[in-house]
C-alpha cells in the first residue's frame, strides 16, 4: 500500500535543475569510483612487489572477478531501474519489493560463486598456464575472493539501493570506506607487517574481501537509518517471481555483457600468453590503470540512470534529454583527459608496477595504442546506460555481443597472425569505432520510440 505522506513528497530527481542534479548525484559517485580505482591499482602495485608471476596470476584471475562484479552490478542495475521508475510513478509497494528481492538475488549470486571457488579454482588456472608458480598464486587468490564474496555482493546491492533513491553521498562513504580499508590492509597482510603473518597473494585477496565486508556493513547502516523511502524489514518476505523477472529484464543483459567481457579477457589472456606471460601482466596492468579513466564515467552513469528512469516514469521528456546530453559531454571530456595521460606518460604509469625492461618494451606501445579508443568510448558507455535506464537492456546486450565477439576478438586474432604482440592492441580502437556507430543507431531508435512523443 502506498504511504500517503510519501505520495505528497517529490523526490529531487523530479524537481532539481538537471545540471545541478546530475552533479549532485554523480560527484559523490565519481569520487567513490576514483577511490575504488585507486584501491584496484594499489592492490596490483603491492602484488607486483612480490614478483611478476604474482602479477600475472592476479591478471589471469581477473575474468572471474570481473564476472562476479558484473553479476552483482547487473542485478543492481535492474533493481536500480525498477526502483527509481517506481518512485517516479509513486508505486511505493513495488519500491520495497524491488529492494528486498534485490538483496535475495545478491545472496543467490554469492552462493553460486562460493561453489565456483571451492570446486573450480584449480582447474581454471590449469587451463591457462603450465607455470606452477603462477597457477599456485592464482588458485590461492581466486579461492578467497570467491568463497568470501558475500561482502562484495551485499555491498554492491546495498549501495545501489542508496543510488536508486538519490542518496549517492552515503553510497560514496560506504564504497570509500571499503576501498580505504583494503588499501590499508594490503601491505600489512601481503608482507606481514604489524605482527600479521606474511600471506603474499592470499593476503591481497583477504584484504579485498575484508574491505568489501566493511563497505557492506556501512551501506546497510545507511539504508536502515537514512534511506526512508525503502523499508528493508524482512518480515513476511517471499521471493516475488514477477518482480524478479522485471529486475532481470533490465539486469540480465548487463550480466550477460559482463559474462562476455570476462570471456573476452580470458580469450585475450590466452592469445597474449602464447607470446609471453609478460604480455598478460601488461594487459592486467592496463585494466587497472584504465579504471582511473572509466570509473569516473561509471560514477557519472550511476548518477544518470536513476534520473532518467525516474523522469521516464514521471513522463518528463525535457529532463530526460537534458540529462543524456550533459552526461555525454562530461564523459567525452573525461575520456579526452585520460587519453592524454596514457599518450604522454606510459612509462611513468608502468614504473609503478615494478616493470621490467621487457614489460616496458611491451607496455609503453600497448598503453598508447589502446588509449586511442578512449576518444570514442565515452559516448558508448553513456549510451549503454541510457538503454538500461529506459528498460532497453536488449540493445545493451546486442552492442556488447557485437563489440566483444563480432569485432574485438576476431580482429585481435587476425592481428596476432602478424607474429607481433603489439599489433594486437590495435583491435581496441578499431572495435570502438564500430561500436560507436552501433550505439548511435540504437540511441536514435530508442529516442524515436520512447522519448520523442512523451
Amino acid at each position: 500500500m502506498e504511504n500517503p505522506s510519501q505520495t505528497q513528497r517529490e523526490n529531487k530527481m523530479g524537481v532539481m535543475p538537471v545540471h545541478r542534479l546530475l552533479l549532485d548525484m554523480s560527484i559523490p559517485m565519481i569520487a567513490s569510483m576514483l577511490v575504488q580505482a585507486l584501491y584496484n591499482v594499489v592492490d596490483s602495485i603491492f602484488v607486483a612487489r612480490i614478483n611478476e608471476q604474482a602479477l600475472t596470476a592476479v591478471s589471469l584471475a581477473f575474468p572471474i572477478q570481473s564476472l562476479m562484479i558484473g553479476v552483482g552490478v547487473g542485478t543492481g542495475v535492474g533493481v536500480n531501474a525498477l526502483l527509481s521508475k517506481s518512485l517516479g510513478e509513486k508505486k511505493f509497494g513495488v519500491v520495497n519489493e524491488s529492494a528486498l528481492n534485490g538483496l535475495f538475488l545478491a545472496a543467490v549470486s554469492c552462493a553460486a560463486f562460493m561453489a565456483l571457488g571451492l570446486l573450480a579454482s584449480e582447474a581454471f588456472f590449469s587451463m591457462q598456464t603450465e607455470d606452477a608458480e603462477i597457477a599456485r598464486y592464482g588458485r590461492d587468490y581466486l579461492w578467497v575472493v570467491c568463497v568470501f564474496s558475500f561482502g562484495m555482493f551485499s555491498q554492491i546491492m546495498l549501495e545501489r539501493l542508496l543510488i536508486s533513491t538519490g542518496k549517492t553521498f552515503y553510497s560514496m562513504i560506504s564504497q570509500g570506506a571499503g576501498a580505504v580499508t583494503n588499501i590499508i590492509l594490503d601491505p600489512i597482510m601481503i608482507f606481514g607487517l604489524l605482527g600479521c603473518p606474511k600471506m603474499g597473494v592470499t593476503g591481497a585477496a583477504a584484504a579485498t574481501v575484508i574491505g568489501q565486508g566493511v563497505g557492506a556493513l556501512i551501506a546497510l547502516f545507511f539504508n536502515v537509518r537514512k534511506n526512508h523511502e525503502i523499508n528493508l524489514s524482512p518480515r513476511g518476505f517471499r521471493p516475488n517471481a514477477a518482480v524478479i523477472r522485471r529486475i532481470y529484464a533490465v539486469g540480465l543483459p548487463s550480466i550477460l555483457m559482463a559474462s562476455l567481457g570476462s570471456l573476452m579477457t580470458y580469450g585475450m589472456n590466452r592469445l597474449l600468453i602464447s607470446f609471453t606471460s609478460t604480455a598478460v601482466a601488461v594487459f592486467g596492468v592496463y585494466f587497472k590503470l584504465q579504471s582511473f579513466v572509466f570509473m569516473p564515467i561509471f560514477g557519472l552513469n550511476n548518477g544518470m540512470v536513476p534520473i532518467i528512469a525516474y523522469n521516464y516514469g514521471a513522463r518528463n521528456k525535457e529532463r530526460i534529454v537534458q540529462t543524456i546530453k550533459l552526461s555525454l559531454t562530461y564523459a567525452t571530456s573525461i575520456m579526452l583527459l585520460g587519453a592524454a595521460v596514457f599518450q604522454f606518460f606510459p612509462g611513468a604509469l608502468l614504473a609503478q608496477f615494478n616493470a621490467t625492461q621487457e614489460m616496458l618494451s611491451i607496455g609503453i606501445p600497448a598503453l598508447r595504442i589502446i588509449s586511442v579508443h578512449f576518444l570514442f568510448a565515452g559516448f558508448c558507455i553513456v549510451s549503454l546506460s541510457v538503454f538500461q535506464a529506459m528498460g532497453n537492456g536488449t540493445e545493451s546486450l546486442a552492442v556488447a555481443v557485437s563489440r566483444q565477439w563480432l569485432f574485438l576478438m576476431p580482429i585481435a586474432w587476425l592481428l596476432s597472425l602478424s607474429g607481433e604482440v603489439n599489433a594486437i592492441w590495435w583491435s581496441f580502437p578499431v572495435t570502438e569505432i564500430a561500436t560507436l556507430a552501433l550505439c548511435a543507431f540504437f540511441l536514435r531508435r530508442i529516442y524515436n520510440r520512447k522519448i520523442k512523443n512523451i
